[in-house]
């Protein structure tokens, strides 16, 4: 018999484990084109600060990066949706579930990974595993079972034995992430799961995470400020800043937006280059490092070569589509801030 105890565990409302034959009923997972999200108007306000502003978004499954500063607002929208915290406005659906009508039936399918520990003090990575499995309804057996066989696919080996309070934080992370994953979600939340890793650590997460929704068909909803986490891993962004949705779309088109951007590193003369760029009626950005951004109308350069031939330019760098993703970025958290709520 499990001692009961307050775990940090979040998918039901209370601690202790259903009947072993009570199981929860199946729910559907995503079809092609169907949404894994869909918001209207989401919103949290904590007396007078507004967390959260009207965020209006359909998802499809796969691996999305939910990407924003640290305060952006990204973990209040994870436990709107979860229904942790309870929006102050607007509507949400889960795997096609209303987050209010349908509380904990919306979470069934559903992992979570928070980003603090949520381990229970005194039990083995693999009790603490199987605990949330039967937390989530499944009966104990299928749950020790279930334990093991995600605890592999997570690498913890024969730490699986250990007392969760002695792991490092790299086990920690994956501990977390296999309470997730042990009752079989059709999507799980993943909020800062790289945090405090060294750098193998990190990598194996990362390369296990971008496996789920390749490999098994799970999607992944993952929350970073690391933008080189989320363009590793992820195929569709949604970028928040101040609590407001500034940017939702996949990553491949979102770089496509800035396929026709170059970058122009002058050696010498950059007066004159801007010069001869605008002459030509480019639209041109002189960036705070020197180089030269132009709006280019065709994706060759051979138009930038001939340029510096016709004029007699000097030498320069010339850099096709740069980092597109990270500039944009940049500029949609320029322009969050100065909507700051």
């Amino acid at each position: 018999m499990h001692q009961e105890t307050s775990s940090g565990f979040v998918f039901v409302p209370h601690l202790n484990p259903p009947a072993p034959e009570i199981l929860p009923p199946v729910l559907p997972v995503p079809r092609d084109g169907e949404f894994i999200i869909e918001t209207s108007g989401l919103g949290k306000t904590y007396g007078t600060q507004q967390a959260l502003a009207g965020v209006t978004l359909q998802v499809p499954p796969g691996t999305i990066g939910l990407l924003g500063p640290n305060g952006a607002g990204k973990s209040t929208f994870i436990k709107c949706l979860l229904n942790l915290t309870p929006a102050t406005a607007g509507t949400a659906r889960v795997l096609g579930r209303d987050i209010r009508a349908q509380n904990r039936n919306s979470r069934e399918k559903i992992g979570y990974s928070p980003e603090q520990d949520c381990h229970i003090p005194g039990m083995s990575g693999c009790e603490y595993v199987t605990y949330c499995g039967q937390l989530s309804g499944m009966p104990f057996p299928r749950a020790r079972q279930r334990a093991h066989e995600i605890l592999d696919l997570v690498g913890m080996g024969q730490e699986r034995y250990r007392q969760i309070d002695t792991y490092s934080t790299g086990m920690r992370q994956r501990a977390k992430l296999a309470q997730a994953l042990v009752h079989d979600p059709a999507v799980i939340f993943l909020d800062e799961p790289t945090n405090g890793l060294d750098p193998s650590g990190r990598e194996h997460i990362l390369r296990l995470i971008g496996s789920l929704w390749s490999e098994l068909g799970i999607s992944v909803v993952i929350s970073s400020h690391l933008l080189q986490d989320i363009e590793r891993i992820c195929d569709r962004v949604i970028i928040i800043a101040h609590g407001r949705l500034l940017e939702h779309d996949s990553i491949a088109a979102l770089k496509n937006r800035h396929s026709r951007i170059v970058e122009l590193a002058p050696a010498a003369e950059t007066a004159r280059f801007l010069a001869v760029l605008r002459d030509a009626g480019l639209k041109v950005e002189q960036l705070s490092n020197g180089k030269l951004r132009v709006e280019s109308a065709s994706e060759s350069i051979e138009w930038v070569l001939g340029l510096m031939r016709d004029h007699h330019l000097p030498p320069a760098e010339v850099v096709t589509n740069p980092n597109a993703l990270h500039e944009l970025f940049v500029r949609a958290l320029s322009a969050g801030h100065g909507n700051q709520p």
